[in-house]
């Protein structure tokens, strides 16, 4: 039943990633696209972007319901950043319904614009900045340390920010990638197309940067990668995609673009849960919170297992018919 438990949690976060990241990366697409690119982004992401979030909803109940150490850390040892990222979800979301609604293209339009953009990118950074704190294996559960000890220093560092901007370009890859079926003209397709292989090219260098960091710190990144047959054949798996992504992007095969970016990111995610589990939370000076030393009773995971089973039962065909309505039907009428 454990088990079963960290499969909700890895799907909720690759859904996650591959739906709610890429509506962060639209955001962060729009700074260089301009009002044409805003108009597209706005029109693309307005009926769906609500409902990917309830991925992470997912998340946080399997967390807190299954693995409650795991929880109770990180919201109180990495509070901050958490603040930061939900601040982040609550701003952007909400200048986002105000600008899309807001019949008045005045100045406070402008402002919500500027709320939306800014909030794209520093939500991401700090969703990476605690899985760069989850990782590394800075936090203390020392009650007589000072505060910054406590509460900064196990986040505020530079493998985190590597993993913060890692997460960053992601979302925008992904939102680029995706982007580039909205359009219906083909300048503006063709710049999304460009923006996807940049991305991509920085994708990798970012990656990179996140496995020098990790060495900087002592965490042997790459060595754990090496010892883990998942992780090897994730990496393979995600290199071997790359001349896919550019072949799809060359020929205009957009659902093969998509499909292969969506590919490589759960290529990564996989990779990096085979290596990570069965630590859920790396600890300095202690023993990792496992998903066997902090899973709540047996009765608890089973009920909250049965409940997320019905629960989604509903949900998923539900979400599938709303992606059908305005974003599969609108593609084919473009088509």
């Amino acid at each position: 039943m454990i088990e079963t438990a960290v499969i909700f949690t890895g799907l909720a976060m690759l859904l996650y990633v591959l739906l709610g990241g890429a509506d962060f990366g639209a955001g962060i697409i729009e700074i260089f696209t301009g009002k044409k690119g805003s108009d597209t982004i706005s029109k693309a992401i307005a009926p769906v972007w609500e409902a990917n979030h309830i991925w992470l909803i997912v998340i946080i109940v399997v967390l807190f319901n299954a693995f409650p150490m795991v929880y109770s850390t990180l919201m109180t040892y990495l509070h901050i950043p958490v603040m930061m990222a939900l601040f982040g979800i609550i701003f952007r979301g909400t200048a986002f319904t105000f600008r899309y609604y807001d019949p008045y293209d005045d100045r406070s339009h402008r402002i919500y614009t500027q709320i939306f953009r800014i909030f794209s990118i520093l939500t991401p950074f700090f969703l990476g900045v605690i899985m760069g704190a989850v990782i590394l294996g800075e936090i203390t559960l020392d009650p007589t340390l000072p505060f910054y000890e406590r509460f900064i220093a196990p986040w505020f560092h530079w493998f985190s920010v590597s993993m913060g901007i890692f997460l960053v370009v992601l979302f925008s890859f992904l939102a680029a990638v995706y982007l580039a079926s909205e359009p219906t003209d083909e300048n503006s397709h063709q710049k999304f197309v460009d923006y996807s292989k940049k991305l991509l090219f920085t994708l990798v260098i970012s990656g990179a940067f996140v496995f020098i960091m990790a060495e900087v710190y002592g965490l042997h990144l790459f060595r754990k990668f090496l010892q883990s047959w998942i992780g090897i054949a994730c990496v393979i798996a995600a290199t071997i995609l790359i001349p896919a992504l550019f072949y799809g992007m060359n020929k205009k095969y957009k659902n093969l673009t998509r499909l292969a970016a969506g590919a490589q990111t759960g290529a990564i995610l996989i990779g990096w849960f085979a290596v990570q589990l069965p630590s859920l939370v790396h600890l300095k000076d202690n023993v990792p919170l496992t998903v066997y030393n902090t899973a709540a009773p047996y009765e608890s995971i089973k009920w909250m297992v049965i409940a997320l089973i019905f629960g989604l039962a509903v949900v998923i065909p539900l979400l599938a018919y709303l992606f059908k309505v305005y974003k599969f039907s609108e593609q084919n009428q473009q088509i």
